[in-house]
């Protein structure tokens, strides 16, 4: 699959929903990479993401979903990233030697599992709109549980302390440049608020970590 001179991709659309935090991170390397494809919006608290339509071309039912140009998906956000960061290697948001793609790996993991997964856990446990729903996708009818939100709130705080100490002299998180790592903590810092968990003077790294990205034309994705 090439790109057009335009940056534009032939046959290709991305299922999408503006709000969400993982299409969100994958909009903003599409734009960091300068490239445009066709999107449609599905939204997963209407749970238009669980209805035929939507499962006829994802049957997880998730977000967000490439439709690739022979019909197939890909359906991780990361999995995402990594093909265009194939198909498009400048500018590099994965790590350009072994050392530096291990950091940005190491980080971008620790954003996932220590940030976003706890921050989640503690939306989907406590909004009434998901009751039923706890965990995303199309899987099985699952009940809230309300010490799971109780328990992903607290990790996430120590999350933001976590990620307050790493940003202590550093501009970015992972390398001495803009990685996907920081895509997705930036993303995760915003999505932390949908649970009440805000920087603010005890985190003045993370302050201003996180307006350094929001300048970034590609942050408005």
């Amino acid at each position: 699959m090439g790109l057009k001179p335009d940056g534009k991709t032939p046959n290709m659309k991305l299922f999408d929903m503006h709000k969400a935090p993982n299409p969100r991170r994958v909009r903003i390397f599409l734009a960091e990479k300068g490239i445009s494809l066709p999107m449609e919006q599905v939204d997963i608290q209407a749970g238009d993401n669980l209805k035929p339509h939507y499962l006829a071309i994802n049957p997880r039912g998730v977000l967000p979903t490439l439709l690739l140009d022979d019909g197939s998906i890909l359906d991780e956000s990361m999995a995402i990233c990594r093909y265009f960061e194939m198909v498009q290697p400048e500018p590099n948001l994965f790590g350009r030697d072994p050392l530096e793609a291990a950091q940005v790996e190491q980080w971008q993991r620790r954003m996932e599992f220590d940030g976003m997964y706890n921050i989640a856990a503690a939306f989907r446990n406590g909004q009434p709109a998901y009751a039923g729903r706890a965990q995303p996708g199309a899987g099985p009818e699952t009940a809230q549980i309300p010490a799971l939100a109780a328990r992903g709130a607290m990790l996430a705080a120590a999350w933001l302390d976590g990620l307050e100490a790493r940003l202590e002299g550093r501009d970015y998180l992972a390398a001495t440049r803009f990685t996907v790592a920081d895509i997705t903590a930036f993303v995760c810092i915003d999505f932390a608020r949908w649970i009440g968990l805000r920087a603010g003077e005890a985190h003045p790294n993370i302050l201003a970590y996180h307006a350094r990205i929001k300048a970034r034309p590609s942050s408005q994705a």
